[in-house]
């Protein structure tokens, strides 16, 4: 298996020169460094891009991902198709610019990706951080509620589904008006994303979990939750209580148990950070 995507700046960079030996001298500001996967924010020319280099995950995690029925993310190839899709359906999201991968051996083959930086913008899950104690404007909330509703619905809709749909990967673009009719949220992390001619209810009730949990601390009233659904679903919601009122209640539980999956990972160093 060999592909590779060059756009400028990397085209001409990269002229003659192997992409994979050229991309691991790149240098910046590392996000997540393991021996399987690097990510960084570097700079050429003035402008930003994000690298995500994948050096192979070894049979042992595939057998382990294997076991536990999750497909393993074994390259970039995932991450630049789901992209490709999103840009089709019309979902504004990260820009690649650079993309290979080569070899045959799943548990071995290299691959990175190579994405514009997305500018100024802020995750909605520090935009929406003080919103119980400072509520915004109504019409704001609103507008915001039916963008991310319209995202996931085009999402699901178009046969992908996240695995880690939450707040803090929706983007607010911070770089122009916040008019209510033009505010622009992209997606991100996309790498373990699954691709499909059509998401399964399971798969589909993960993501709606993950981004309920996600925004329990956001503020949001019942009424607002209610919209958010009628949105997303596209129908009266009297529709959606009568066709969906068992999703709706798994939805709480799911919301639930991930809160308290959190709190008993996360609030004992919360509370020693607080010493």
């Amino acid at each position: 298996m060999h592909e590779l995507h060059l756009e400028p700046p990397f085209e001409a960079l990269w002229k003659e020169r192997d992409p994979f030996i050229e991309v691991e001298k790149l240098q910046g500001v590392v996000f997540r460094e393991l021996e399987a996967r690097r990510t960084l924010r570097t700079e050429i020319e003035g402008r930003g891009y994000f690298v995500k280099i994948h050096r192979g995950v070894g049979w042992r995690e595939i057998w382990k991902n294997l076991v536990y029925l999750r497909l393993p993310v074994i390259s970039a190839r995932n991450e630049w198709e789901v992209i490709q899709r999103l840009h089709k359906l019309g979902i504004p999201t990260m820009r690649p610019v650079a993309y290979g991968i080569q070899g045959r051996n799943p548990a071995s083959v290299r691959s990175f990706i190579i994405t514009e930086d997305l500018g100024h913008t802020i995750s909605l899950e520090d935009f929406t951080r003080n919103w119980v104690a400072e509520p915004p404007p109504v019409s704001l909330k609103r507008a915001l509620l039916e963008r991310v509703a319209d995202i996931a619905g085009k999402m699901h809709q178009g046969g992908i589904n996240h695995r880690d749909f939450y707040l803090c990967h929706l983007l607010l673009h911070t770089d122009q008006p916040f008019q209510n009719d033009q505010l622009k949220i992209s997606l991100i992390d996309l790498h373990r994303a699954q691709l499909r001619s059509r998401v399964p209810r399971r798969w589909r009730n993960k993501d709606l979990a993950g981004l309920y949990f996600s925004a329990l601390d956001a503020g949001l009233t019942k009424r607002d939750r209610l919209r958010f659904l009628k949105w997303y679903f596209g129908v009266p919601l009297r529709m959606i209580m009568a066709q969906e009122a068992g999703t709706l209640l798994a939805l709480e539980k799911k919301a639930a148990r991930l809160r308290s999956r959190f709190q008993r990972k996360y609030a004992p160093s919360l509370k020693d950070n607080d010493l």
